[in-house]
């Protein structure tokens, strides 16, 4: 792979070298590679076929626990969200020590190592939220909550530039990877003004299936404003929202 230089930017094939767009900027790559009939019969290609199918099987778990989440997604990701959460599904499918190479699967693996993972690497819940908060799952009861104390807004959220309101939002995800089905409970707070006045408490109880079998998920996120004249406009269309997964409880 080499990058275009020059004013002239080209798309599209000459003679072997392929020219195309892509977010890292114009690039350009040898045309070649091997029969896709070979990949898929030749024995030399066994770990080749084991790889790519649970590379399939991490990039449709990543897609059903994006769709379970759409709309808080919708004001808080990044350009890459979908590739760098398809390689965290990659390492809990290789802690299945159930299943053999090439089966290995998000159910049978550790979908614990998913905690942690923020939505939107532009702005991270550990740099931006401050205010200690609690993460507890309730598997019995099927009760995620997310708990954080009264705390003074502008001393205990990292705000960007021109924001006046912001609001805590959180989801309790329940995902069954097996049949790529969900369910999923959102909580958020009003619109609440970034300024020195302290908060009430903030105690969200989302509620999915009791006694699931299934991954349980609990998100935690913050979402900024900009009020003009009264109406709350999404600041920087969410480019500064933060969303995070908190805790996971696996089956």
């Amino acid at each position: 792979m080499a990058r275009q230089k020059g004013i002239i930017k080209l798309d599209g094939t000459i003679g072997d070298i392929t020219f195309y767009k892509s977010k890292d900027g114009y690039l350009a790559r040898e045309k070649g590679g091997i029969p896709a009939d070979r990949i898929a019969n030749d024995p030399n290609f066994q770990r080749t076929r084991e790889n790519g199918a649970e590379f399939g099987r991490a990039g449709k778990a990543g897609k059903v626990l994006r769709n379970a989440i759409r709309g808080l997604l919708q004001n808080a990701k990044d350009g890459r969200v979908v590739s760098r959460l398809t390689t965290e599904m990659m390492k809990v499918i290789k802690e299945d020590a159930t299943n053999p190479r090439g089966l290995r699967n998000v159910i049978d693996g550790e979908t614990e190592m998913l905690q942690g993972f923020d939505f939107n690497i532009n702005a991270k819940l550990g740099t931006t939220l401050y205010a200690p908060f609690t993460a507890t799952i309730d598997r019995v009861a099927g009760i995620l909550t997310a708990n954080i104390p009264s705390f003074v807004p502008i001393n205990m959220i990292a705000a960007p530039g021109g924001t006046t309101h912001f609001k805590i939002v959180s989801a309790g995800v329940e995902i069954d990877f097996e049949n790529e089905t969900f369910v999923t409970d959102v909580h958020e707070t009003a619109e609440l003004p970034w300024d020195s006045t302290a908060t009430a408490v903030i105690n969200d109880a989302n509620a999915v299936t009791a006694n699931s079998t299934h991954p349980l998920f609990l998100l935690l996120g913050v979402q900024f404003y900009q009020d003009v004249n009264g109406v709350k406009y999404p600041l920087k269309n969410g480019a500064f929202n933060a969303l995070s997964i908190v805790k996971v409880n696996g089956a």
